[in-house]
């Protein structure tokens, strides 16, 4: 699988890709709940990100990301409960070096906004896995 399914959160998750691409941090901002949490493992330490102001700072870090390309290698979804489970192979330039890497992302939604998600890396651009 490398795109997403035709449903609610594939459309919701291929706008949070374009989002990225586009470096909109306030339209990112716009599918997260405002008491929203992020929990990062990007640096290898939990970094944890709570509400807008502190999820615009996270944001912040893409920015720099140019060439996103996301291939989807796992994909789950539930309803009531919203929630979402993904496996992405990511390529990406980053100070113009490549970087690739797997995510773990899992999203839970309220009211069609994410409130929790736990942005998971495992496999990191050295190569080691979490």
């Amino acid at each position: 699988m490398s795109k997403p399914p035709d449903t609610a959160l594939g459309r919701m998750y291929e706008e949070h890709i374009q989002l990225i691409l586009k470096k909109d941090v306030e339209g990112l901002l716009n599918q997260y709940t405002d008491d929203a949490v992020l929990i990062s493992s990007f640096e290898k330490v939990p970094k944890y990100f709570r509400g807008t102001e502190e999820l615009k700072e996270h944001f912040k870090g893409i920015l720099g990301i140019e060439g996103l390309q996301t291939d989807i290698a796992f994909w789950a979804e539930t309803e009531n409960p919203d929630t979402l489970m993904i496996v992405e192979d990511i390529t990406m330039q980053i100070g113009g070096q490549e970087a690739k890497m797997r995510f773990a992302d899992s999203w839970v939604l309220k009211d069609g906004k994410i409130a929790i998600h736990f942005a998971g890396m495992t496999q990191y651009p050295d190569g080691t896995v979490a």
